[in-house]
Parts: C-alpha cells; structure tokens; sequence
C-alpha cells in the first residue's frame, strides 16, 4: 500500500506539473501534503515534516550551493570558463570533447558532492555549447553520468563511506574496487547512452535547451583579456583540491587510527565542503576579479546575479527534499524492510536490490544506501566469505537507479541543463538507471575475480 501511495503522489505530481502547468515548486509542495495524508501521518506533523525536508535539504546544499554559483559566475564572466572550453575544444577536438568532459567530471567529481560538481562545471560545459554551437544536454549528460557515479562508488562521498563502516569493508579497498567499476559503467552510460537518447528524446538536444539553463545568463567573454589557461584550471579545481586532501587526511587517520591534534583540526576545518568553497571564492575574487582589473562593483554584481539565477533552482530542490521527507517519515522505508525479511538472494544482488527499492521509493540515494545497509547487515552475519567492499559497492549502484521527482538532484539536472519533464525522465532518470544496472553487473563480474 504505501509503495502505491508514492505512485499516486507521483503522478498527480507529474499532473500538476505538466497538464495544468502549475509552478515546479508549489507542484511538489501540494504533492508532498497529498502523500503524507494518505499515508497517514497525523494531520499536525506534516507540514513540520515538509519543513524539516526542505529546510534540511537546502541546510545541506545552500551554503555550498549558492558560493558554487558565484564561483562559477566569477569564472566564467572573467572569461575563465571560456579559457578552460576552447584548451579542452584544441586538445580533443569537438568529436570527442565529450570524453573530456567525462574525464574532467570524474575527476572533479570523487571530491565533490554531486551537487557541488554541477555548479562548478555547468559554466564549463555552457561555453563549450556555445563554442560549438551543439546542445547542452549533449555534453551535461557525460557530465553528469560521472558525478552521479563517483558519488554512488566512491569514498570520500557521504554514502560509500557510511555503508563501509557499517558492513565493516575496507574504506581503501572499496575506493579501487570502486574506481574499476566505474570505469566501464561511466562510458556506457555517458558516452554510448546520450547517443541513443538523441533518438528517443531529440527535443532534448536542440541548442534551445542552452537558453533555458538556471545558468544561461552568463556575460560573453572578453577574448582580449581573459586569464591563462592554469590559472583558470586551477581556480575551478581549488574546492576539488582542498576537499581531496580532507578526504586523504580522514582516510589515513580511520586506517592509521591516530587522533585528533590542532594541525589536524585546522586541516578538516579547511578542507570542510562549505570551507572549501569559501576559501575557493575567496581566491576567484582575486584570480578571475581584481587581477583581471575588474572592478569590485562588477565582481559584486556577479555574485549577485548568480544568486538571483539560482533563487527558483533552491526552492525547486527544497520542494524535493520535502517529498522525499514525507515519504521517509511516513514508514515507507521500515515497510520496506518487512518486505525483505528472511531473504535467500545472494549478498550483492540483495543489498542492491533494497538500496534500489528504497532509492526510488525515499528519493535521496545517500538516504536510500543508510537504510538498505541497516537492512542488509543482518544477512551478511549468516553468510560467511562474502566480500563486503563488493556489497559495499552493490548497495551504491543501487542506491543511483531511477532518479525521478521525489530526488532534488533530478531537479537540479533537470533545470540546469533546461529540459521539461519529459526531456529529464528520457535522459536522466533513463540514466541514473544505466548507471545502476552497469554498477551492478560490473560488480558481479568483478566478484569472479576477487
């Protein structure tokens, strides 16, 4: 009952938002009422729990979020992006630019929370579009296959971290495991896939789409005075710098077990997401303002456009977030588990298929992986000589498929690379799919062997 309560909400949501053209965010309030009644949460916890859903999605996001944007507004109005798009455009050629994007979002992208990730390179893969007058969507796609990936695999995200210490996996382990199952899977999904989704999907790939971007409005750059090519590189990569030697530190220090000194606080408060950006916004200001001559006011006026661009964006994501909390707090993830009580699949194809139900039943993929491992846990304890770094891993493609209306990182896709509805649910719920199903069978095959 409760599953077909989420598909009710789900298509009057869908409804709301395309038969009757009501505003994305109101659409995914008034949905996330309608399924907190019928899934029978008292009357006045409701709208305490939407509250709690999008205030603590935008808690997490809105910080980093809103400095990402003006970081990649300062970048790309200073000419930085431009600079970044034609070197990558001379060096690969546009055949195949988008396997420099691919590989330029994965690396960007085991530091960077997906979010993050986004906001940074946006600006990036805008000037490329308009450098080679081709679609968007084309070159997001690759982008967003990677961030999606090294989220879901990759320690030091969020999940892969959380569910290794609960199976007791090797954090190392999983981040190698993990890059050799990406791998593969980021090819199929971002290089193969975008290609098949021109056919299904063609609206999506017009150069339209680039006009109807949260991040369109972005200046032309000055071709005269624009900074190099490091400079540039190095600016957009700094949050991705500080935040990969936050990682390495916290890994050492859980593998070498020493504690907590001054040096050491200092480098996680320097190397915390929302420091990181801080300090990277900082160094924009300097790197892509003052040493280009441009004046402070004209910096300001960039940081203030970028927030005002990003204001719907915010509210939209926030709108997920609240659908994603009404479903959580209305028990659909402990129904969930009832579901799989005394369950004989083998681990890997367990704790994927849990991680996956629970991904597109809660929506949040990071929520959806903490549940499935307090689920899964149990059945490892009876099967000797399974591989926890591969469950691990399991539990991670999982927790990616489906990305649909109840995820605020579908959103997020969908209005930065300017789709409808339909053009999202044809590339990149499809995708996050892809992305899944290849984690899962790469996963298998790598079990042959390990």
């Amino acid at each position: 009952m409760p599953l077909l309560i989420i598909s009710i909400g789900i298509i009057i949501l869908i409804l709301l938002i395309m038969l009757l053209k009501l505003n994305t965010f109101v659409s995914l309030i008034i949905s996330s009422v309608i399924v907190a009644i019928l899934l029978g949460m008292p009357l006045d916890k409701i709208i305490e729990s939407v509250e709690t859903g999008l205030g603590g999605t935008l808690g997490h996001i809105a910080l980093i979020f809103g400095m990402g944007g003006m970081l990649g507004k300062l970048i790309a109005d200073a000419g930085g992006a431009h600079q970044i798009a034609h070197t990558l455009i001379d060096k690969f050629g546009k055949k195949r630019i988008q396997w420099a994007i691919l590989i330029a979002s994965f690396i960007v992208g085991i530091a960077l929370f997906l979010e993050v990730a986004i906001v940074l390179l946006i600006p990036i893969i805008i000037s490329i579009a308009k450098e080679l007058k081709i679609s968007i969507v084309k070159l997001g796609l690759p982008m967003v296959t990677a961030a999606l990936a090294t989220h879901a695999f990759l320690p030091p995200h969020p999940g892969p971290i959380a569910v290794a210490a609960e199976y007791g996996a090797n954090i190392g382990l999983v981040l190698v495991y993990g890059i050799i199952v990406a791998i593969p899977t980021v090819i199929i999904s971002g290089i193969f896939y975008p290609k098949l989704a021109q056919q299904i999907v063609p609206s999506a790939f017009s150069e339209e789409q680039l006009n109807r971007s949260s991040f369109a409005n972005m200046k032309e750059a000055n071709i005269n005075n624009m900074p190099s090519f490091g400079v540039s590189l190095f600016t957009a990569l700094f949050p991705v710098i500080l935040m990969s030697i936050g990682a390495i530190v916290d890994i050492l220090q859980k593998q070498l077990g020493f504690s907590n000194s001054i040096g050491i606080s200092v480098i996680k408060l320097l190397t915390n997401s929302s420091t990181a950006m801080l300090l990277s916004l900082l160094l924009a200001i300097y790197t892509m303002g003052i040493r280009q001559n441009i004046g402070v006011k004209k910096i300001g006026e960039s940081c203030t456009e970028a927030i005002n661009s990003l204001g719907m964006l915010l509210l939209v994501i926030g709108g997920g977030g609240a659908l994603k909390q009404v479903i959580i707090d209305g028990g659909v993830g402990k129904y969930i588990g009832e579901l799989f009580q005394n369950s004989n699949l083998s681990p890997i194809l367990f704790a994927w298929l849990v991680a996956a139900i629970l991904r597109l039943a809660l929506g949040s993929g990071t929520v959806a992986t903490l549940t499935a491992a307090g689920l899964v846990l149990p059945a490892l304890s009876g099967t000797p000589g399974v591989n926890l770094e591969l469950v691990t891993l399991a539990t991670g493609a999982g927790s990616a498929i489906g990305s649909h209306v109840n995820d605020a990182g579908f959103w997020m896709v969908k209005e930065s690379l300017g789709m409808t509805l339909k053009e999202a649910f044809g590339t990149y719920t499809v995708l996050s799919t892809l992305v899944a199903v290849c984690g899962l069978i790469f996963t298998l095959i790598f079990s042959i062997f390990v």
